[in-house]
This record gives structure tokens, sequence and C-alpha cells, in this order.
């Protein structure tokens, strides 16, 4: 039997990796989850209600690309968070959580050859993993880009070789970054479209943690791009209800960007899309419009940087995030540092090696576990002494 080759070099996903590395080990108390990103606050509590005066919708095939009430829904979000003007028509693909769209955003629009040669695909290092299974699938060569310490916790798009730039066809960037909590600054931004016009790739900039700073929100690409006034083909954004609204199982998020991008985001969807169900579009509907649970859900993360500043502040090498919710901790070994934990404390972080890929002798993330803050404040305050006593003092 002959199975493609394509997906042969992929390492195990992060988090059964993780598994495997704990596999057999006793924990060393209670155990303190602190791995995934899977927010544990209270989602808004009136969604039941909208819910169930939409239970109808299950009757129903769902509309391919969101019905046009949530695209208007998320189109009038973007214009408050960004002052971005986007048509909901045209602008807008609902999706079924941003993984999806992250990934079909780059089978869509990723063409077969770039200047006459294979295409690059762009992703920083470490990074979310849809991005590298998203080049390989389009026969794309990913290029992984430090994002480290030395490079502002954000890749250097402008460092890479010329060569390297003519065959690029699409560049991923998290901002705020996962795991590294930095952020790309409106200079940023600038710099990475500018240098996109000059070699004429496209910027699919994944903002699924901008609801979640500690004083000044996130600039968006999209909000800058149409202050350069560049085609708006040149970017597109990704956003989502997962982190914003801690609806991470309600599947919601969406992608905006120029008419001809989300036209064919919106053909390939009809031939293999995973709409959402119309009552679950009429609660995203309902929770894009509301803010008032995010000022609160926001405040709610203030509060945890304050307590992780305080256990770990004078930790050497301790970095709090600008944004987002995990801690990009310093350690020797992450693997090493893993098992400790887990095995004298129960407390389970992610090695951050597991998202990363090695470049040139060197996997950033080798020397660093992420640890995610999304537990109840008080047991997020107990794991991190923990965490502190185990691994610092």
């Amino acid at each position: 039997m002959v199975f493609p080759e394509r997906f042969s070099n992929l390492p195990e996903y992060a988090f059964p990796r993780l598994r495997t590395l704990l596999d057999g080990l006793s924990p060393g108390g209670d155990p303190i989850a602190m791995t995934i990103g899977e927010p544990r606050h209270a989602f808004p509590p009136w969604i039941a209600e909208v819910l169930a005066q939409n239970l109808h919708g299950f009757g129903k095939y769902p509309e391919n690309d969101g019905s046009l009430a949530l695209r208007s829904a998320q189109a009038a979000w973007l214009g408050r968070r960004y002052n971005a003007d986007v048509d909901p028509a045209t602008q807008i693909l609902a999706l079924n959580g941003t993984r999806e769209g992250l990934y079909n955003a780059c089978m869509a629009l990723c063409p077969e050859r770039k200047n006459g040669q294979q295409p690059v695909v762009l992703t920083p290092n470490p990074f979310y993993q849809v991005y590298a299974v998203a080049a390989l699938s389009v026969g794309a060569e990913p290029i992984y880009l430090p994002a480290t310490e030395a490079t502002g916790d954000l890749p250097d798009f402008h460092g890479l070789d010329p060569d390297i730039l003519e065959r690029t066809a699409i560049a991923y960037i998290c901002s705020p970054a996962n795991p590294q909590g930095a952020v790309a600054s409106e200079a940023y931004w600038e710099a990475l479209i500018t240098l996109a016009e000059q070699y004429d790739f496209k910027i699919f900039a994944d903002e699924c943690y901008s609801e979640i700073y500690r004083d000044t929100p996130p600039p968006g690409a999209l909000q800058v791009a149409q202050k350069m006034g560049v085609d708006p083909e040149r970017v597109m954004v990704f956003h989502s209800l997962s982190k914003r609204s801690n609806l991470p199982g309600l599947r919601s998020g969406f992608c905006a960007s120029g008419p001809q991008n989300i036209a064919r985001m919106k053909q390939l969807r009809a031939y293999a899309g995973a709409p959402l169900p119309m009552p679950l579009q009429a609660v995203a509907e309902a929770v894009w419009t509301d803010e008032d649970h995010v000022i609160d859900n926001r405040n709610l993360y203030r509060v945890k940087y304050k307590i992780a500043d305080d256990i770990l502040g004078d930790v050497q090498g301790y970095k709090g995030p600008e944004a987002g919710f995990f801690l990009w901790l310093p350690v020797q070994d992450a693997e090493q540092a893993t098992v400790k934990l887990w095995q004298e404390t129960g407390v389970k972080v992610l090695p951050g090696s597991y998202l990363a890929r090695e470049v040139d002798g060197v996997t950033p993330g080798h020397d660093k576990i992420r640890v995610a803050m999304v537990a109840e404040k008080e047991e997020m305050r107990r794991g991190l002494k923990l965490l502190r006593k185990t691994l610092y003092d």
C-alpha cells in the first residue's frame, strides 16, 4: 500500500507528544493543567438563551459562507476595534474556528509556482502548527524564521535572502504571538506590508489573541494596511471567539481580506467547507456584537499578569507577556523541566521545542516552557508558586 510522503517528516503533534513524554510518570501532587490554550473563564451567561431561541436552525443546512447577519456583526466589530472598513458581503468569510481558515487560505491562495519556482511559505518559529501543514499541503517550501529574544520574539522578515523573498507567496505571522506574547507594532506592520508589496506576497495575520492585553490594544494588520492604502488583497486577517469570549467549543472565527481572496476561499469552501450550524451562527452573531464580557475577561487576565509578575518577576530571563495568556519561561532543557515539574508537583506545562522546528541545528524553544494562564486565578497562583519553587529556587 502506498501512502503520500508530503507529511512523512511531520513530528508528532505537540499534545500527543507531551502525553508520550509523561506516559507512566506519576504526578507529584494534584494535577494542575497549564498546557493548552483553552480558557476556563466563564463565557457570557446569556448564550444559552440565544441558543434556545434558535434551535430550529438545526433542521436546516447552514449557510456555507456564514449568514449575512453574522458577517455584518464581524465587519462591525472590525470597524469598532480597528476603524477598518470591510464589506460583509464580499470581504468576510465566517469560519469553523480559525485553524480551518488558516489552512484553507493557503490551499485557496498559494500559487503552484512563484516567479517560475517552487513557492515559499514563511512562518515564525516557534509557531501554531497548522501553518507548516498548510505549506506542505500545497507543495510549497516552508521556511521557519526564528522568533526569539534576538528578534524581539517576532520573525525578522527583512533579514531574508532576496532569492527567498522572490519565491515567497505567503507569510504567516501571529500577533500577539503564541507563545511569546509579543506584539507587532504599527511600524512593524508597515515594514512587513511594504516588504510584501515589494516582493508581491500575501500576509496571513493570525490575530486570535488580540483582545487579551495589558494596557494598549495591539494594532492589527488590516488596520495598518488600510491606513497605508495598499491593495486589500495583500493582507488577510483571522479572528476568533475562542480567546476573546472564552468559547473555544463554539468554533466561531472569521477571515477578512480583499474580495478576490474571499471569493477564492468561498469557492473552495463550497466544495470542502465545514460551516457552523445556524443556531451557533446566531450565538456567534450575538457574541461578536457584545463587548462588555470582553472587557471583564481582559480585566481578569490583567489580574493574572500581576500574579505572574509578582511570583516570577525576579527570575533571571523572565519576561511578562505584552498580550495573550501564555508565559514563555526560561529553562535549561524544556523536556527535562517539564518532567521534573510533573513528577515533583503535578503541574503540567508544554516544552517549547514542541512548538518549533530545528533550523541550522537549533530548535527555538528548546530552553523554554510554555505555561497557559487559563485556570482559575487561585489555582494558577498555586501552580506558579510550585513552578517557581521547583525550577528556580
